[in-house]
């Protein structure tokens, strides 16, 4: 299973930007998908994540401001970032937990897409 994340960029304080990450390969079933961020000397933390039903889950300081959704038919999560402030300013992931046809687990990540919050 591959993850292709895209959609980062550059965007003034108070834009928007929608972040994609579409799954590709072998795939049976995905449960969870989320996206994470790294800012610089920071450890990774989850921003959003939401289940195969639609259950979404969010950081506290991203709350009211990002929207994380999903299209179970192409295998796709997005997040959609309003209000973006510096603080925003990171190396964004997307995960997945895929599990096979004979039950298998697994995490997978995206190959993380930069998004910069300046004036």
């Amino acid at each position: 299973v591959q993850l292709q994340a895209s959609g980062g960029g550059l965007v003034q304080p108070g834009g928007s930007l929608r972040l994609s990450c579409a799954a590709s390969g072998s795939i049976f079933r995905i449960n969870t998908m989320g996206w994470y961020r790294q800012a610089p000397g920071k450890r990774r933390e989850l921003v959003a994540a939401i289940t195969s039903g639609i259950s979404t889950n969010y950081a506290d300081s991203v709350k009211g401001r990002f929207v994380i959704s999903r299209d179970n038919a192409k295998n796709t999560v997005y997040l959609q970032m309003n209000s973006l402030s510096p603080e925003d300013t990171a190396v964004y992931y997307c995960n997945a937990e895929h599990v096979s046809t004979t039950g298998v687990r697994g995490i997978y990540w995206g190959q993380g897409t930069q998004v910069t919050v300046s004036s």
